[in-house]
């Protein structure tokens, strides 16, 4: 089927989404690269399914459910309907663009457990808000375990109220916990899943499980402690004696002891009382990991050489990253660059990367004459391997929110001559300083990572 979704590039959905890009899919379901937003439009991600009849009024309606939910951790959906390409009815839904996920990585290496915790910190936080508003994932994996500017995030897509089934339940899956396959969908099953992927970021394999004859997964003896322990009872195959996500925040508070002692049959119970809905504030405390989703999943990844960039603004003279340059303003009042120099290069064959294009921000005269002093933003770029700027964040934005705007717009049109590591391309961060005047606008660009 993959060939046949992909013809459809090039399309357009409802006359508003056009298929860019055929990002993957079979089945009966695709993901496309699209557009999305009036004025300034963002890249999205659009789905598209083809449902029975009798399941289509109830997907959309989970669809329009899950829109209206908020937490961090947790993909927008933006628009969702019926749609028909060719002759075939479908239904869409519209989502954030997540530009990495978690399968794309384990092919190459395992997590280390400090990244692992990273993982759980967002996934634990998210589950614990879904469960307590009535709803079950139904689908945690790798592949659900999302990186969206520099915030890890998991699908929502899939999600199911705690009395319904899943849409298009057929055969438990290997992230799938057995009772799926009698259509039982819990929060328990949301456990089940996150002990599989667990188990396969540490270790890259899946636990041994032949099903109800068997009882027990076995585990490989080569998870370190405690996620040995927590996939244990993640993985226990009746649902009612598995650690509830409580269980495994509270198993995460405890320090890890220098000699293990026994099990603890209930976490929960060793601790001060964890109520079972947590708050995003207290899990993000208890387990310190609401890190960024991007540094974990770009880590020590190989990369194409990226080709040759040199489009320059008129005017701007561009330095490498590691020398500090200062320049007069140009007619429009902008400094077009200074630079200063970043981390120091390692003897491990590291090349630093350096600005080739950038650019800055549009100002109206009007809006330049309500300053007074300086307006100083900072904004944190993400660069991927070819250079571009990945994500875009405010790592300080000043006093107003208008300026912090226009520096965020114009950061994520900059490009870059990616870092090396040993001849290959890697990913790296740069912190962009704008400095807002009334006769200027000067940027300084900060390497930081790697």
């Amino acid at each position: 089927m993959t060939g046949a979704w992909k013809q459809w590039e090039g399309q357009v959905v409802n006359g508003e989404f056009h298929l860019r890009q055929f990002l993957g899919g079979g089945g009966n379901s695709a993901v496309f690269l699209t557009e999305h937003g009036d004025g300034e439009t963002q890249r999205a991600a659009i789905k598209l399914i083809s449902a029975p009849p009798e399941y289509a009024e109830l997907q959309l309606s989970q669809w329009r459910r899950a829109a209206n939910l908020s937490h961090p951790h947790l993909i927008r959906l933006f628009q969702m309907g019926h749609c028909q390409l060719d002759d075939l009815g479908l239904l869409f839904v519209v989502m954030e663009y997540a530009e990495e996920n978690l399968s794309q990585i384990l092919p190459q290496r395992t997590l280390t457990p400090a990244e692992a915790r990273e993982m759980l910190g967002p996934v634990l936080d998210t589950l614990a808000y879904l469960h307590g508003q009535g709803f079950v994932h139904g689908h945690i994996k790798p592949a659900n375990i999302m990186a969206v500017d520099d915030q890890l995030k998991i699908s929502s897509d899939g999600l199911s109220g705690k009395d319904e089934s899943r849409v298009g339940l057929g055969q438990p899956g290997v992230y799938d916990a057995p009772e799926m396959a009698d259509g039982e969908l819990s929060p328990a099953a949301d456990v089940w899943s996150l002990g599989v992927t667990l188990v396969e970021a540490l270790t890259q394999r899946f636990p041994v499980w032949e099903g109800a004859e068997q009882g027990e997964p076995v585990l490989p003896e080569s998870l370190p402690a405690p996620f040995l322990e927590l996939a244990r009872h993640c993985l226990r195959r009746d649902p009612q004696r598995r650690w509830t996500v409580a269980d495994i925040v509270a198993r995460l508070r405890q320090p890890s002891p220098v000699a293990q002692g026994p099990t603890v049959a209930n976490p929960q119970r060793a601790v001060a009382k964890w109520p079972y809905v947590a708050s995003a504030v207290a899990l993000g405390l208890v387990l310190a990991a609401m890190l960024a989703g991007p540094r974990l999943f770009n880590r020590h990844r190989d990369a194409q050489p990226a080709p040759s960039t040199e489009a320059k603004q008129p005017g701007a003279q561009l330095e490498p990253a590691g020398k500090s340059t200062q320049r007069t303003d140009d007619k429009n009042g902008h400094t077009p660059l200074q630079s200063e120099a970043g981390p120091p290069v390692s003897t491990l064959g590291l090349v630093p990367g350096k600005v080739v294009h950038q650019v800055l921000p549009d100002v109206p005269r009007n809006a330049r004459n309500t300053i007074q002093g300086k307006v100083r933003v900072g904004v944190r770029v993400r660069v991927d391997p070819l250079g571009g700027v990945a994500g875009a964040k405010l790592d300080s934005p000043g006093p107003s929110r208008y300026f912090a705007g226009l520096a965020v717009k114009a950061a994520r049109h900059w490009k870059f001559d990616p870092a090396k590591i040993d001849g290959k391309n890697v990913s790296s961060e740069w912190i962009l300083r704008f400095e807002f005047g009334k006769s200027g606008t000067k940027v300084l660009p900060v390497r930081t990572a790697p």
